[in-house]
């Protein structure tokens, strides 16, 4: 049944979190879903007895996934049609970040116009998998790193998206910045920063992970060279599994593994052994080996229905009205956020007052059974569609007690 998004409301009861645990974190990873779980279970029952399994299978429901990706960014084939296809086959399953962006780098070389003594733009206290891709590729090619740091003071993100345009210019070769940030909640200026990739011929990757499937995100608007994000936070779905689009700008590039169902004809079991040198079209050659995962693939396609079903717009705007009572009194303790419009609603970087240790106060949070994270001198606080009123009231009594 899908539901009224025009007014979305709790969805605690299509969950099975106990009622006393107050669980604000999301950003760390994602409860299954009554849905979720029941297919899961399902997949492992189907599994007992593998009699009924075909060659379609290895096929059929990564296909299925790719498609319902695509409908969640709005990927659709390149062109002037005003009612395009959605395009999956530029969808891969890969099993992390690390993978999505190790392709980026593995294929960096074949960039036209990649010259020694050209740089790779980041921004400071990005996540680790967005960092360590690029070391060896920089060693390799002669590249030097260029980091944008966060403005000292809040606010923040105009600021820093500003920070963020003007380190790109004609000697960028990469541009890798996510819609927010992932400690912090503070929105990038995206069209801005790919129109200006764009102009000095920069490649653009964006690591969505913290953004998709709780914010609406516009692949056709934004247009980079790659996108990952994997499966296991906002997409509520399983470990180990995410999913990447992978623009023009890395067809007929090289893949990380050659995986035998990458390659032209690969359906066809009785004649593997009539091995191809065609791969498949478009993203296919970068999937992730055993990209058919018979457990998590129909997890995951039931977590992405279940996004298309509420939609990230409104799951946005759920968090926003949750939270904002108690953002307001919150400053009067002397606890911060990032001012709109620069800040998510799904993932809100707290910063606590001076005098406060984030890290006592989150093991003062969790002996009330109120969970969030703790990044840097911030707690990030990342509620979701299950959370009501009742978890908001538990986490502000208990953080307004252990600042007291």
């Amino acid at each position: 049944m899908i539901v009224d998004t025009s007014q979305l409301t709790c969805q605690k009861d299509a969950f099975s979190l106990p009622t006393d645990i107050h669980y604000l974190n999301c950003a760390t990873r994602g409860p299954f879903s009554r849905t979720v779980e029941q297919a899961g279970t399902e997949a492992i029952r189907l599994q007992t007895n593998p009699f009924s399994l075909t060659a379609a299978h290895f096929f059929e429901q990564p296909n299925r996934v790719k498609q319902l990706f695509s409908e969640l960014i709005n990927n659709r084939v390149n062109g002037d049609a005003v009612d395009r296809e959605l395009d999956p086959d530029r969808i891969a399953v890969v099993p992390s970040v690390s993978y999505g962006m190790g392709v980026v780098a593995r294929n960096l070389h074949r960039k036209p116009g990649i010259a020694r003594g050209q740089q790779i733009v980041l921004i400071n206290d990005e996540f680790p998998s967005d960092v360590y891709a690029w070391e060896r590729v920089c060693a390799e090619l002669d590249l030097s790193i260029v980091t944008v740091p966060m403005p000292a003071e809040l606010p923040r993100g105009a600021a820093w998206s500003e920070r963020l345009l003007e380190a790109i210019g004609p000697q960028t070769a990469l541009v890798v910045v996510p819609p927010v940030h992932w400690m912090y909640g503070v929105r990038f200026d995206l069209e801005a920063i790919s129109r200006r990739a764009k102009e000095v011929g920069a490649w653009l990757a964006i690591d969505a992970t913290q953004t998709i499937g709780a914010m609406p995100f516009d692949l056709d608007r934004i247009r980079p060279d790659a996108l990952v994000c994997v499966g296991y936070k906002w997409l509520m779905g399983p470990y180990s599994t995410g999913l990447a689009y992978f623009g023009e700008a890395l067809d007929d590039g090289i893949p990380l593994e050659e995986t035998w169902m990458g390659r032209i004809n690969s359906e066809q079991f009785h004649r593997l052994t009539e091995y191809q040198s065609t791969y498949r079209p478009k993203a296919y050659r970068y999937n992730v080996g055993e990209q058919s995962h018979f457990i998590h693939m129909p997890m995951l396609e039931a977590a992405l229905t279940q996004l298309l079903n509420w939609q990230p717009e409104h799951i946005q705007n759920y968090a926003r009205d949750l939270m904002a009572d108690a953002l307001t009194e919150l400053e009067t303790v002397g606890c911060r956020v990032e001012e709109e419009p620069w800040r998510s609603h799904h993932l809100l970087g707290l910063w606590l007052p001076s005098t406060a240790d984030p890290v006592a106060v989150q093991q003062a949070l969790l002996a009330r059974k109120v969970s969030v994270s703790v990044r840097g001198r911030a707690l990030r606080v990342s509620p979701n569609v299950y959370n009501d009123e009742r978890d908001v009231a538990a986490f502000v009594d208990a953080l307004k007690g252990s600042l007291s």
